[in-house]
């Protein structure tokens, strides 16, 4: 596998997460705002500046980013303890159970979908059990 593979591996297995997870009336989210909420997940209560340095963006997107996501009730923001000048991101309650409900779901039938062989998703689903396996921490 070369790097130009990985990449198109990469692209068509976020393809079918998201068709496994997604559902009727998901709200869509920007490049940039799927960026910041997956920093704001990673690193729960983190402060503008400190999202804008981990994703690369710079201050003023991830603030915007941030006041429409918490806009939307994807986000909640509140002063940090420690300087009230600033401000601390994380996810809401409700996009935590979100996430949740979703991350249970199985692929089966999506891998099902994608091909069309049954012993191959099967086959599929073993092989990315693998993976998960060996690469994720």
């Amino acid at each position: 596998m070369d790097g130009g593979q990985l990449h198109r591996l990469g692209r068509r297995l976020i393809e079918l997460s998201r068709q496994a997870t997604g559902e009727p009336g998901d709200l869509a989210l920007t490049p940039g705002e799927a960026a910041v909420l997956e920093d704001v997940l990673t690193h729960p209560d983190s402060s503008v500046s400190e999202i804008a340095q981990r994703t690369g963006f710079v201050q003023s997107h991830v603030s915007a980013s941030v006041a429409r996501l918490a806009q939307r009730g994807v986000l909640a923001t509140g002063p940090d303890p420690a300087d009230g000048r600033r401000t601390r991101v994380r996810a809401a309650d409700q996009t935590l159970n979100a996430i949740g409900r979703r991350a249970a779901r199985h692929i089966d039938d999506t891998l099902a979908n994608a091909v069309s062989d049954p012993a191959t998703a099967r086959r599929a689903t073993a092989l990315l059990n693998e993976l998960a396996q060996l690469l994720l921490p």
